[in-house]
């Protein structure tokens, strides 16, 4: 009876941490076209360890867990819309999508100094800037969900375009 006990202990124990391991990240977002029209999108990360599959958007990969997923943004030669592929098919002006807990939006606004395309991109609140035309979001995982967000290609609002 004791060996049953602790088997059935090791079999739960072994089963709520690949539970726990599992993670789940719907991504909802709106895009923003030159128009005025917003469209909705989701765009997010599941990960089922037991299975080593992956899902990125709505498609699921025989994988391990990567360490990183980057999301490029570029912005049109004309700087007045980007692209970003995996929440549009086409150029966008802007977008504001949740991930976990954090928030990106991406919109035109007008400073007194030169702001490339006029476009600020928030993170979390925190507010950047352009500073070429190819910027990424970089999102990297543990087995537990999403470790950090970062955005690379950018510098940071520091007040003095206002």
């Amino acid at each position: 009876m004791k060996k049953s006990v602790s088997y059935l202990s090791m079999v739960f124990a072994l089963m709520s941490t690949s539970a726990m391991a599992d993670f789940n990240y719907p991504g909802e977002g709106d895009v923003r076209y030159p128009t005025g029209v917003e469209k909705p999108f989701q765009f997010g990360f599941a990960w089922q360890q037991q299975n080593s599959k992956f899902t990125i958007g709505k498609k699921s990969y025989d994988m391990q867990l990567p360490e990183s997923y980057s999301i490029a943004i570029t912005l049109a030669k004309d700087d007045q819309q980007v692209w970003v592929q995996e929440f549009n098919n086409g150029f966008i002006e802007g977008f504001s999508w949740e991930i976990g807990e954090h928030t990106i939006k991406l919109e035109k606004r007008q400073y007194k100094g030169a702001v490339k395309g006029d476009y600020v991109i928030s993170l979390d609140n925190k507010d950047y800037f352009f500073a070429r035309n190819n910027i990424s979001i970089l999102i990297k995982f543990t087995a537990e969900g999403i470790d950090t967000v970062a955005i690379d290609g950018v510098t940071k609002d520091m007040g003095t375009k206002q």
